[in-house]
């Protein structure tokens, strides 16, 4: 069975059991997929309009009897006219709103913090385009009885049987008042009745919000889950970020032939090789007038060093050997560098030979 063991290796590197890296989530996050619950802001803005009302109740109250009392009081002689009617109804609607927008603005800033908190500060615009691929048939009866679909189902179950319950368990309290209506006056109705909406408002928000957090939490987890990704997954994501290696070492390899290539291309201008003479070949230059000390234009190992050898005998540049010295530059300096100030002395004798055979002087 051992022609299996390749195609079971294979599977198991297609299965998506990692984390999602930074990338993927941030990839996901643009196209607009992040873990959150509606239900958790549908909850949240019911009970914060009930809360609000809570507050403001007395306010809205006061000012909803000022304008009846303004009806009944001022406005019953008033001539009947276009003019009168449209403004008396601007005046009210602007008092209107003047009532509801505590209301009205509390319930966007927690809607808005909801949200926020849930999926931090997200514009995206992936969510709003047209697919065509929602409309394969096929698909859309898959997604009809998925497990995601059976979950939703479930949870308005138990949404309507929760609300049920409180409605029924609110109501079923307050039987005795509701049976004395008829012997109230209009206020005490009213008062009674607001009372019992704002009772029966709140538990159903408080309810409401402790089903919304489970939800969130399981909509964060198959958020984590549908973004899993496999091992291969995590090494193609590499390969795009940081490029192929295979690529990445030809690059490098043509990078260091160019670099080659350029300190070769130095040797014929320099002064004097001074070698190991096998294995060490550092090529120098000096110019008194440009230079405050000479400076290694080409240095190698081995090949490199024979390399350098044959271009300066080519091109008749003095070869020295000076074991030491040569190891000293090699290991001490980088191309481009002036040599080290305690090699000043070794170094300027060398080049006096050298400038001695050529008839130079610097």
């Amino acid at each position: 069975m051992s022609y299996r063991y390749p195609l079971d290796l294979q599977l198991f590197a297609g299965e998506k059991t990692e984390k999602a890296t930074p990338k993927k989530r941030q990839d996901t996050r643009k196209k607009g997929q992040v873990a959150k619950s509606q239900e958790l802001s549908g909850s949240v803005v019911l009970l914060a309009s009930f809360l609000s009302l809570l507050m403001f109740g007395g306010f809205i109250k006061e000012h909803l009897v000022d304008m009846f009392k303004d009806v009944f009081v001022n406005r019953l002689n008033t001539t009947v006219s276009i003019g009168n009617v449209m403004n008396m109804a601007m005046q009210y609607v602007i008092q209107i709103l003047i009532l509801l927008a505590p209301l009205f603005a509390t319930t966007v800033v927690i809607a808005l913090v909801a949200n926020v908190a849930q999926v931090g500060f997200m514009l995206s615009g992936e969510t709003i385009k047209p697919k065509f691929s929602k409309l394969n048939p096929i698909k859309g009866f898959k997604n009809i009885f998925s497990v995601r679909s059976l979950v939703e189902f479930l949870k308005s179950i138990f949404k309507i049987t929760i609300i049920g319950l409180l409605v029924y368990q609110t109501l079923s309290g307050a039987l005795p008042q509701i049976g004395k209506l008829s012997e109230m006056n209009i206020e005490k109705t009213f008062h009674f009745i607001a009372s019992l909406t704002m009772n029966l408002g709140l538990k159903i928000g408080a309810a409401l919000f402790v089903m919304a957090i489970l939800d969130y939490l399981y909509q964060r987890f198959e958020f984590e889950k549908s973004i899993k990704m496999s091992k291969q997954d995590i090494k193609d994501e590499y390969k795009k970020m940081e490029g192929d290696p295979l690529i990445k070492g030809k690059i490098r390899e043509r990078q260091r032939r160019m670099a080659m290539q350029r300190m070769m291309q130095e040797v014929p201008k320099a002064d004097v090789v001074i070698t190991n003479p096998t294995h060490f070949a550092v090529a120098l230059k000096y110019d008194g007038s440009q230079m405050e000390a000479p400076q290694i234009v080409a240095k190698g190992q081995d090949f490199v060093a024979l390399r350098i050898k044959e271009i300066a005998k080519e091109n008749g540049v003095i070869t020295m050997e000076n074991r030491p010295l040569a190891r000293a530059l090699y290991q001490r300096g980088e191309i481009g560098d002036a040599i080290p100030a305690d090699l000043f002395q070794a170094v300027a004798e060398v080049l006096a030979y050298v400038y001695k055979l050529k008839g130079k002087v610097k």
